[in-house]
């Protein structure tokens, strides 16, 4: 089968139900290292990875030597879910129904090791994903577009030929600065102005909506 494009999805907030257990996960630690956040600007920072989320929260001026400890204590607090992570209503069947008309499917995310492994078994789909460019594949995470252009050189595409799926600006800048058109989802609770002003080229409540949609979204056209 000749394959239509590569589909790249994020994973949380995506896929799954988790940006306010990571919000949650963040928050605690760094209460335990002395900073009090609001949980609104946590929340906002959830999709960069670990050292650009810290740096956006406590600058650039900050303690830097706090920031492994804080890290590991998110690791270790948000690593309490890993057995019960939530995948949204029809994540798994998204990237089958995708697989099946002929896309690549690759995840893009921050996450890596045992937390990517339990995102993957709460979305179940492991049938349909042909590929993932994790934390640990790229030099620089979201927003560089670094994550998304290793994903299609994974699926062996050009930026014309994919499609980005993913829940923050981060998700839409990254897509837009690698050139590929980019489907953001409202699941993830950023609001839909912030994502269409980060470049997002349409907007779903959330992956059930968009496989409903299909046909009509950015992945409707024909395999040839």
């Amino acid at each position: 089968m000749n394959r239509a494009g590569a589909a790249i999805f994020d994973v949380d907030g995506t896929l799954t139900d988790t940006n306010h257990l990571h919000v949650v996960a963040w928050w605690e630690a760094f209460r335990q290292a002395g900073h009090i956040l609001p949980m609104p600007d946590i929340h906002r920072a959830v999709g960069l990875g670990s050292g650009d989320l810290i740096e956006r929260l406590l600058g650039a001026d900050r303690d830097r030597e706090q920031d492994a400890a804080i890290s590991d204590a998110h690791k270790t607090l948000y690593g309490t879910y890993y057995d019960r992570i939530p995948a949204f209503e029809g994540a798994g069947d998204l990237l089958r129904a995708l697989a099946e008309r002929g896309w690549s499917v690759v995840l893009a995310t921050s996450a890596s090791g045992p937390e990517l492994e339990a995102l993957r078994r709460a979305v179940d789909a492991d049938d349909a994903i042909g590929d993932t460019a994790s934390s640990d594949d790229v030099a620089e995470g979201k927003p560089s577009p670094e994550p998304v252009q290793l994903a299609c050189e994974l699926a062996g595409v050009g930026a014309d030929q994919a499609v980005f799926v993913g829940d923050t600006v981060w998700d839409m800048e990254a897509a837009a600065r690698a050139g590929v058109r980019s489907v953001a989802v409202l699941s993830g609770g950023i609001p839909r102005a912030d994502l269409e002003w980060a470049g997002a080229d349409a907007v779903y409540q959330d992956v059930a909506e968009l496989l409903a949609r299909l046909d009509e979204s950015p992945f409707g056209r024909t395999v040839s």
